[in-house]
């Protein structure tokens, strides 16, 4: 669940247009590290979708915790960051939207992708929302940044 791709002109910034940071290199956030979710998915499991752009608070679940047995278990890639949990979450819509966490210098980093949450619901007990980790996809980024 990652994507680029090449813009036709420049972009004009503004109030509401901003340059993200991207992570560091294989960056691992700790457990309970606070990021922010924006979409525009449905607000509750099947529930109605916003009029207008949502976010939510979700802090990380590291990935010792987020691979057990009792979560989403050993199929749970390396390659994923997971976030919120039984109150907060990503919900069915907001897929590909940006997991945000603030550095110590106050810039914006989009850490994670929205990839998926849970089958049985969006707030499902030891189901936290699961991002792609941009991180691990650095080399991948820069390449064709490069080569283009």
């Amino acid at each position: 669940d990652i994507a680029m791709f090449k813009i036709a002109s420049p972009v004009t910034l503004s109030s509401k247009v901003r340059l993200a940071c991207l992570p560091s290199a294989n960056q691992i956030l700790p457990n309970n590290y606070p990021c922010y979710v924006t979409g525009w998915g449905s607000l509750y499991t099947s529930g109605p979708f916003p009029s207008e752009l949502q976010q939510a608070s979700l802090p990380v679940v590291d990935y010792a915790t987020c691979s057990q047995a009792s979560w989403w278990g050993s199929s749970l890639k390396s390659s994923v960051i997971c976030a919120g949990g039984s109150t907060r979450s990503a919900c069915y819509g907001d897929g590909g939207g940006p997991l945000n966490c603030q550095r110590s210098d106050n810039a914006w980093v989009v850490q994670g992708i929205s990839s998926y949450v849970s089958s049985l619901g969006c707030n499902t007990i030891r189901k936290p929302t699961v991002f792609t980790r941009v991180s691990a996809y650095n080399s991948w980024i820069s390449n064709p940044m490069i080569v283009n």
